[in-house]
């Protein structure tokens, strides 16, 4: 991660933390708590919901062994990681009815959602309600939640046509414009598919941005199986990633309450319990986060000296200066230059800035570089 040169003194909170924020989603008795569970090791245990009740959340840093590698050779006073957001819903449903549309603008501003769908039979569950039917689930709530987009978008519709109606003919391009964009995104959800597939322009993401449609957001599918058809997790998953698989929506099968269970042990413990039961080396945890990161398009790049040592999450392709940005607007703005090596050099010389200048390790770029996975980074700047 980067060491930034202070150029100039930073105001109070120049270091902004930008956590991602991930809503689980699912019917009721899917495994969705046991999920949660799982993904923050027990850092924010709950029981069963009531109706009604508030979300549950977890923060949750993501391990990185780049910034314990930096750690390790510089003793900063402080270690800070990524960290993601998890939050817990309540409510198996989101349609236009019910408890569940107090948590749609909530919902709206996740970064991705986490949809768990139960793929097990539950004995506490009597029939005919035990019904396994993963395909019915997806698409049930993938409905619900369009026709929450579908309902936003028939209401700004009426009132651009009320506007339209007593506005001068001058000024009706712009409105005409963003009616005829809101139409097309209509008809695009009326054929059953969410706003995810749908390809904008860099000026409708705009124009689109402030309305906070949910079938925009990047889904991931954990297909929550049952003990004994673990060893066929890698077949189930391919199976629906084959059929739900795309842009926007990745997929991914676990027993859920074997993983919850494992989240409560000492590492050493579950990793020879995962041998035993031939589940992947990999807890629930770290597959989830990597499946976020890789579906939501981002990585981290790194900050490190004597005071701290952190990881960034920044959009794959970012530039320099945008990454810069995440530490703080003064940096974006008065960018000038980047002293960047790789976490590995920089460990090998302890951050050294002679010995990595000395090896050829340490680069100077400009506006225009792309920020790497990986990359330790000293922003320049004046403002």
């Amino acid at each position: 991660m980067t060491a930034v040169v202070e150029r100039l003194p930073l105001p109070p909170g120049a270091h902004r933390l930008t956590v991602m924020e991930l809503g689980i989603i699912g019917k009721a008795r899917s495994g969705k708590t046991s999920l949660f569970n799982a993904v923050t090791r027990g850092t924010a245990q709950v029981g069963a919901y009531s109706a009604g009740t508030e979300p549950n959340v977890g923060v949750v840093k993501v391990p990185d062994p780049r910034v314990d590698a930096l750690s390790e050779v510089l003793h900063p006073k402080k270690i800070t990681y990524a960290e993601i957001r998890w939050v817990d819903y309540p409510i198996a449903g989101f349609g236009s009815d019910g408890p569940g549309r107090q948590f749609v603008t909530e919902l709206a501003k996740m970064d991705a959602l986490v949809h768990v769908i139960r793929g097990f039979q539950d004995a506490a569950v009597p029939h005919p309600d035990n019904t396994v039917d993963p395909h019915r689930d997806i698409e049930g709530l993938d409905l619900e939640l369009t026709f929450v987009d579908l309902a936003l978008i028939e209401r700004r519709l009426t009132r651009i046509e009320s506007e339209l109606r007593s506005m001068k003919a001058s000024d009706r391009a712009a409105v005409e414009a963003h009616r005829d964009l809101l139409q097309r995104v209509q008809t695009h959800l009326e054929s059953g598919k969410g706003l995810r597939s749908m390809v904008f322009t860099a000026g409708e993401d705009k124009d689109l941005r402030a309305y906070q449609f949910i079938t925009k957001l990047p889904v991931l599918l954990i297909i929550n199986i049952g003990e004994d058809d673990i060893a066929s997790a890698a077949t189930v998953e391919e199976e629906f990633r084959a059929r739900y698989g795309g842009t926007g929506v990745a997929v991914a099968a676990m027993c859920v309450k074997v993983e919850a269970e494992l989240a409560q042990m000492e590492p050493a413990d579950a990793d020879a319990f995962r041998a035993d039961m031939g589940l992947p080396a990999e807890s629930s945890r770290d597959r989830v986060i990597v499946a976020a990161y890789e579906l939501l398009g981002v990585h981290s790049f790194l900050t490190a000296g004597e005071d701290e040592v952190r990881a960034w999450t920044v959009a794959r392709g970012a530039t320099a200066p945008e990454a810069a940005g995440k530490i703080h607007t003064d940096l974006e703005r008065g960018f000038i230059r980047a002293e960047v090596s790789s976490w590995q050099d920089f460990a090998a010389t302890k951050g050294s800035t002679a010995e990595l200048k000395k090896a050829g390790k340490l680069r100077t770029e400009g506006k225009q570089y792309v920020v790497q996975d990986g990359d330790v980074m000293n922003i320049l700047f004046n403002v």
